[in-house]
């Protein structure tokens, strides 16, 4: 049963994963096409593609949290799997995962808009 539910965990945060890449493709592009050379923006973009799927898949199915179903407590006993803490544990997957995400990508835009306000600045110096 714990094999299932890592499993299950881990289709969860790919597929929430590949969701928000997908998502978030065209605005990530047109960013790097505005900050970078062509050629840098294709490989920064393969790697915030890479970032967001580590990051989401280690934000929704988090391991260390799911020992309580394989380690007993003090008491020795095991936690059982139940179809509620199913639902739990996939919410719990899914909410992990977009938060994970979420916060990669506000400090990527940060990072961006910072960059983007300098690139900005040096443009406005040349043209005067």
């Amino acid at each position: 049963m714990f094999i299932r539910l890592l499993i299950v965990t881990f289709v969860v945060a790919l597929a929430m994963s590949t969701f928000v890449a997908l998502l978030f493709s065209r605005p990530i592009d047109r960013i790097l096409n505005r900050l970078v050379s062509a050629e840098l923006a294709a490989t920064w973009r393969r790697y915030i593609l890479f970032a967001t799927f580590v990051v989401g898949i280690s934000g929704g199915a988090r391991l260390w949290e799911m020992e309580k179903y394989i380690t007993p407590n003090s008491e020795g006993h095991i936690l059982k799997l139940t179809s509620d803490r199913w639902v739990i544990e996939v919410y719990k997957t899914v909410i992990g995962s977009l938060q994970s995400i979420a916060w990669m990508l506000l400090v990527f835009f940060l990072f961006a808009l910072i960059a983007y306000v300098t690139v900005r600045g040096f443009e406005m110096r040349r043209a005067t």
